[in-house]
């Protein structure tokens, strides 16, 4: 019964048991749909109850084969200019789409930007080239 008790709580209360360095895993998935390109997956984590400008920055510190660029707009924060050098274009109408693939396998895109999205565990964070 004890077991079944510590798995309620920790469903009821995600974070409650971190790992010691409090960090939370995540993925990132570079994806271009336009191109139809195989998707690149890269892990990284970020602080628990940390933005994933936060994970970004430390991937692209930790792992020369992923860089982006952000703008930071005075009104609504940051926001993704480019990923591996790749940058959207208004004339295409082209962007960075930002997508969240949830552990139980929905994806959502989420109603807030990089600066603002506070990743869970074991979420692969999607960005996807993509047009409006």
């Amino acid at each position: 019964h004890l077991l079944s008790c510590l798995t309620l709580v920790s469903a009821l209360f995600p974070g409650l048991y971190l790992p010691a360095d409090g960090l939370v895993p995540i993925e990132v998935v570079v994806e271009n749909r336009l191109l139809g390109t195989t998707p690149v997956v890269h892990t990284s984590h970020v602080k628990y109850r940390g933005i994933l400008l936060g994970a970004l920055r430390r991937l692209m510190e930790s792992n020369m084969d992923f860089k982006f660029t952000y703008t930071e707009d005075p009104d609504y924060g940051p926001y993704l200019e480019s990923v591996n050098g790749l940058a959207g274009n208004d004339e295409d109408h082209t962007y960075w789409e930002l997508l969240v693939k949830k552990p139980d396998g929905t994806t959502v895109r989420p109603d807030v930007g990089i600066g603002c999205y506070i990743p869970s565990e074991n979420e692969q964070i999607i960005l996807n080239f993509t047009r409006w």
